[in-house]
This record gives C-alpha cells, sequence and structure tokens, in this order.
C-alpha cells in the first residue's frame, strides 16, 4: 500500500486550509459488503474461524463500542467478516484517508491522530453510535505490536467508556501476529487465523463500576504474549524467512551494548560489530549468544535499559531526517530536509530553513507513532498536534531504531508523570 507524496515549501504547506469537520456517515450495505469481500481471500488462506463466548451468538443489535487487539492488516478484514451485515464505524488514523478521503468516509471510517488529544473523536463516536445507530471499532492500542506483546493502553479508559454508555464487546485475536509480524516486511507465514468474541461490559456494567475497575479489567484483557502462545500451541513458522527485519524490534545487543549493528536475515539475528548471534526457531523461540530465550524478554530489557537512561538523563536519539507533513486528506507534503532529537523531555523536530520548529513535551502523549517500512516509504517516527502531523524518516546511515524513540517516549511520560505526582504531594 502508498500513499500519495507531494512535493511543497513548509511555508505552503502551513497555509493550507485544515480538513473540514465532517460527521461520521452509515456505511450503506454496498461498502459493508466490499469490506467483507475484500478480506475474504486472506481470512480463507488462513481457514480463519470466530466464535462467541460468555454470551449470546453474534452482535447485539443496539450499537455497541467493539474493542480489538491490533496486529496485522488482517485484524480489519476479521472485523469487516464477522460483524456484518450489521453497520459499524472504524476509528482509524488520519493518514488512512490521504488520496481516498470519500471512499473512506463511506467506508464508515473515523480519522484520527494516533497519541494526539483528541477531544471531537468521543463526540464523533457518540454520532455513530447515537446518530447513525452503527457500532464503532476501536483499536484502544493504537498502533500495531512490536513485539508480539500488548501495547500500553491510553489510562483512564474508562472515562471514556462511561461517557458513551454502550455495552463493550471485544474481539480477540490468534495468529494475527505471527502471520504477518510487522517487523517481518509484509512477509506472510502459512498461520491459521481465529478470532473470539465477547462481552466485556454491559450498560449496566458501566453504570457501576468505577473508571480504575473498568481499566484493570482492560489491563487484563489487553495483557499478551504472541511469541508464548506460538511456542504453546506448537504453531510452526516453518518459512526461511522468519527473522528478517528482527532488529527492527532487537535493535540493541545484549553482549556488546551497541545499537543500530544488529541484523535479521532468514532464521538468525547477529550483531555485525561483536558476531553474536542466535536462531530464531520454527516456535519462536530464540537460542544463541545474547542470552534471551524470546523476543518479547529481549525487548523488555531494551525497555529497561531505555527507563534507566530516561531516569539519569543520558537517553537521546539525534539524527537528520527527511519530513512528511500531514495537513489535509489530499497529499502528505515532502519538504525536505531537517533534524529530530529526542530526550526525557520530549522530541524536537527542526527544518525547512528555520521555519519549522516543533516540540512535543514528554508528559503530552503516553506513547509515539513509530512504524515500519511506513507505506513502503521507510521506517518513521511521527510527532505533531491536531492540526498538523510531522513524519520523520531517520537517515540510515544514522542507524536509528525508530523502535528506541517509541520505547523512549513511553518511559519518558511515566517519569514525567510520576514527577508530577512526586510535586502534587
Amino acid at each position: 500500500m502508498k500513499i500519495k507524496v507531494k512535493k511543497l515549501p513548509y511555508e505552503k504547506v502551513k497555509a493550507l486550509p485544515a480538513p473540514a469537520r465532517v460527521s461520521p456517515k452509515r456505511p450503506a450495505r454496498f461498502f459493508r459488503f466490499l469490506m467483507k469481500s475484500l478480506g475474504a481471500g486472506d481470512l480463507k488462506a488462513t481457514s480463519f474461524e470466530n466464535i462467541f463466548t460468555g454470551g449470546p451468538e453474534g452482535f447485539p443489535d443496539e450499537p455497541c463500542l467493539i474493542l480489538m487487539n491490533h496486529s496485522s492488516f488482517i485484524d480489519l478484514e476479521i472485523a469487516s467478516s464477522i460483524i456484518f451485515p450489521k453497520p459499524f464505524a472504524i476509528v482509524c488514523t488520519s493518514d488512512g484517508f490521504v488520496g481516498k478521503e470519500s471512499l473512506m468516509r463511506n467506508l464508515g471510517c473515523i480519522p484520527t491522530n494516533k497519541f494526539v488529544t483528541d477531544v471531537r473523536l468521543i463526540t464523533d463516536m457518540k454520532y455513530a453510535l447515537e446518530k447513525n445507530r452503527t457500532h464503532v471499532l476501536l483499536y484502544p492500542e493504537a498502533s500495531y505490536s512490536f513485539d508480539g506483546c500488548a501495547t500500553p493502553l491510553p489510562r483512564r479508559m474508562g472515562v471514556v467508556l462511561k461517557k458513551l454508555g454502550v455495552p463493550v464487546l471485544m474481539i480477540r485475536t490468534y495468529g494475527a501476529f505471527t502471520r504477518d509480524p510487522l517487523y517481518n516486511m509484509l512477509q506472510k507465514r502459512g498461520v491459521k487465523v481465529r478470532s473470539e468474541t465477547s462481552m466485556l461490559f454491559s450498560r449496566e456494567d458501566l453504570k457501576e463500576m468505577t473508571v480504575d475497575e473498568i481499566d484493570l479489567v482492560l489491563d487484563e484483557k489487553f495483557t499478551f504474549d504472541n511469541f508464548a502462545w506460538q511456542r504453546e500451541n506448537n504453531v510452526r513458522v516453518a518459512e526461511p524467512f522468519r527473522a528478517d527485519g528482527l532488529e527492527r524490534i532487537l535493535f540493541r545487543c545484549p553482549c556488546c551494548g551497541k545499537e543500530g549493528f544488529m541484523q535479521g536475515k532468514g532464521t538468525r539475528i547477529f550483531c555485525e560489530s561483536c558476531g553474536a548471534s542466535a536462531e530464531l526457531d520454527e516456535f519462536g523461540s530464540l537460542a544463541g549468544d545474547f542470552g534471551f530465550d524470546s523476543v518479547p524478554r529481549w525487548y523488555s530489557w531494551e525497555r529497561a535499559e531505555i527507563a534507566k537512561e530516561v531516569k539519569e538523563g543520558t537517553f537521546s536519539i539525534d539524527c537528520d531526517v527527511s519530513i512528511l507533513v500531514l495537513r489535509d486528506f489530499k497529499a502528505v507534503y515532502d519538504i525536505g530536509r531537517g533534524h529530530l532529537t529526542q530526550d526525557a523531555t520530549g522530541i524536537r523536530v527542526t527544518g525547512a530553513n528555520g521555519e519549522l520548529d516543533f516540540t512535543h513535551p514528554a508528559s503530552a502523549s503516553y506513547s509515539l507513532y513509530a512504524d515500519y517500512f511506513w507505506y513502503e516509504l521507510g521506517d518513521m517516527i511521527c510527532t505533531g498536534n491536531r492540526d498538523f502531523l510531522y513524519y520523520c524518516f531517520p537517515d540510515p546511515a544514522a542507524r536509528v531504531p525508530v523502535a528506541k524513540a517509541r520505547l523512549g517516549a513511553e518511559e519518558s511520560f511515566k517519569l514525567a508523570k510520576s514527577s508530577r505526582k512526586s510535586a502534587d504531594g
């Protein structure tokens, strides 16, 4: 999948009008059928099946909020298949509207900027639920999982659920990550995929439970480890490319400590600096020189190391970048070269001969939008606000892992939050 890119000076991008505010559409039956049909081939190839647990079969007639874990593009195909023929709106990233706004709106999509405070989103979701009488599909993690484990959820999601006041269901997938993990360069594996759909909260539950109680349930339901699931269920991934791109997650060598020298190729991951290596076997386990037997354990170690650097004030990213800007849905605008720095205080992006100087404080968001091979353009770090998003592509020669930026943002937010609590007494 690609995205429309247009070269334009930053001063002209700033002068562009913002997209008009449009209420969500109720998708016509034709578009619901289209969504279901487009994903049919993928689902058939995975022998897909869904089961309803802990309640009646099928989706309720009354509008509900549907929460779903986010592993790969097949998630949307799954939802479109099992919710059909009932209409539903989809909360999706704004860049998905570029070059195809009319189609996306007719499909019922609601645009939002990832990890940017957007109070309008709740208004749009209420409109879809109450005025359009449609279900609303939301991926509360906001981004694909990097390491096969749940990504952080926004705090106090219970406040949003209480405001919406509708039943909440969950679709939990199994095998979707293992079939097509984001790091593996869009190479699909021969893995079966299934899902379970269950009721999380009734209207009465939401009225009676506190926000903290709701958040605890969400944290429990969105706790998983897809690599552990693969091992425990003997799910074989025999493809010889299963470690391709693994350095996108496992970017720091536990043996020599260097970053940007890891390489995942074939079935191995190795360090170009010190020569240490490990094998990723057919059941998702690691064996070799690095001291970790699974990808999530290695990734957790990287997080702990970055958390330590954040607390000590030594965490930093400093690199030249190419910058694309999202202002409207006609294109993303190439404004040329710039510079990105990140430390425990936040992220700063500069460029356009001094015209661009944007700072995003660490306390402003609990995570960061980072992606691999974004629209086939490259690995990307995104920051911005409700009006402008800056998609920054580090120079390959700088060996900057975008996963490090996401971990740094999450750990810096935690530190800022704890410091704020201490200051408040």
